[in-house]
């Protein structure tokens, strides 16, 4: 029987549905009080912990992580819970609930501070992480989603537009269309969204969909409008990447609503990726990892500057 803490390692062909394919990766379930985990992982050193977003899985890193490890990091990549093959005993979701999953990992792997690359859903969880408990993070690096600081303008009202249809998702619909054009800037093949979407056929992800927004998005929205999150300090260096093409978070649009960064954040940076829209990691994989690297190096040692280095896709 499993116990808290423990894990167990199994074969990649015995997963259902089957794990799409990622070459170097160990596959690993971590077990927790009311939490089975899974968790891939690749290389060897300070560790580097990827959460995925939505609909996305661990898969998401699949072109990131293994350069970042191949210059000397571990990189852990665990399926949040409702999504992937993380199982959980109770369907619920409140405002923390993804954010105990990763102190949960953190602590079965006996990892007491970690970079962290965060995309989307996983930017919720990395935040809240930060502000939580700032001692377990030595860098943050958030893409697509602006910081909890963030001022509230008409302007970024488009990029909840997702959220209605979420809400009222009934089991069996498709969620394709969330990489339709308006969000990417490069089609996906049909391969690679079957390899995103594929997991759906569990019915605890399939279930969790409206679970997870409205327990848990929600809630940490309105929070957001609210202010919650500028009435606190960030204290991890902490880098906010958007892809140019990510209509509702336009450059002139992030600068003022991030405009309180030396008030609200110890070490904030901004960062703008070309040729890349909200799912930035498979529009520019190139750049999210010359980001990654360039923010684990410098990210603790230089002064504070809301002007982020400018890549390219392939940089």
């Amino acid at each position: 029987m499993d116990t808290p803490g423990s894990r167990d390692t199994t074969a990649g062909d015995t997963w259902s549905p089957p794990l799409p394919e990622a070459a170097g990766f160990e596959h690993v379930m971590v077990q927790t009080t009311g939490l089975r985990t899974h968790v891939a992982s690749i290389g060897a050193g300070d560790p580097v912990v990827m959460l995925h977003g939505f609909p996305e899985r661990w898969w998401q890193w699949r072109l990131i992580a293994p350069t970042i490890a191949a210059h000397g990091y571990r990189v852990i990549c665990p399926d949040l819970r409702g999504s992937g093959w993380t199982e959980a005993a109770d369907p619920r979701f409140g405002p923390e609930s993804q954010l105990d999953v990763v102190v949960a990992v953190l602590d079965a792997l006996g990892l007491a501070r970690a970079h962290f690359v965060c995309h989307d859903m996983g930017a919720i969880s990395g935040m809240q992480l930060s502000y939580r408990s700032p001692e377990r993070v030595r860098t943050m690096l958030q893409l697509a989603v602006p910081p909890g600081f963030m001022e509230f303008t008409p302007q970024v009202v488009p990029a909840f537009a997702h959220m209605p249809a979420l809400l009222m998702h009934r089991t069996g619909r498709s969620l394709r269309y969330l990489f339709s054009p308006r969000y990417v800037a490069r089609p996906l093949t049909e391969d690679t969204i079957e390899a995103y979407l594929r997991v759906h056929e569990r019915r605890e992800v399939e279930r969790a969909v409206t679970a997870l927004y409205r327990g848990m998005v929600i809630p940490v929205s309105m929070r957001l409008l609210r202010g919650v999150y500028k009435r606190m300090r960030l204290q991890p260096p902490t880098l906010t990447a958007f892809g140019r093409r990510d209509g509702p978070f336009a450059e002139p649009t992030v600068r003022r609503i991030c405009r309180d960064h030396e008030r609200c954040a110890d070490r904030f940076e901004l960062a703008f990726i070309d040729d890349a829209a909200h799912f930035v990691t498979d529009d520019a994989p190139d750049a999210v990892v010359a980001l990654a690297l360039d923010w684990f190096e410098r990210g603790a040692a230089e002064p504070a500057s809301v002007e982020g280095p400018r890549f390219t896709n392939g940089s």
